[in-house]
């Protein structure tokens, strides 16, 4: 399977939408294409993400979202590569590889220090793949989160 993965553009919202609509039910949302778009469509409006799509044939077949961050011990920029999916059909591709490729190339571009994700400990899949590729696990710290809602 031939990939090529780029930065997607505004242009690019209808084929990113089924993508991170897959992502959601992969983690256990209901399909919402309507609330999928307009999330997706804010983050490219407000410039609050960047997002590379991978296609095979130029059909979509992945994507991965970044958030930029800082981080105020380094004084540098940061990345969280917070969204990455790959079509099951596309799995073992190397669409995922690539789009990690491209995220890392990008955030070095823009200066980054850090590239960072978190992943379910159950999704021994990806941790696979990001230690395959240089992803090294965290033993410093723990992550703590505090439900704002409901």
């Amino acid at each position: 399977m031939n990939i090529n993965v780029r930065q997607a553009a505004l242009a690019d919202l209808d084929a990113v939408v089924p993508l991170f609509d897959g992502y959601r039910q992969f983690y256990g949302k209901s399909s919402d294409h309507a609330a999928a778009r307009s999330f997706l469509l804010e983050r490219f409006n407000h410039g609050e993400s960047v997002v590379f799509i991978a296609e095979c044939a130029e059909t979509p077949v992945g994507f991965t979202q970044l958030y930029p961050s800082f981080s105020s011990a380094s004084l540098a920029r940061v990345f969280i590569l917070n969204d990455l999916f790959v079509q099951e059909e596309a799995r073992r591709s190397g669409a995922a590889s690539a789009l990690l490729k491209a995220a890392a190339s990008y955030a070095r571009t823009m200066g980054a220090v850090r590239l960072s994700l978190n992943t379910e400990i159950s999704n021994e899949a990806a941790q696979r793949l990001y230690e395959a590729r240089g992803w090294k696990r965290d033993h410093q710290f723990h992550t703590y989160h505090q439900a704002l809602t409901g």
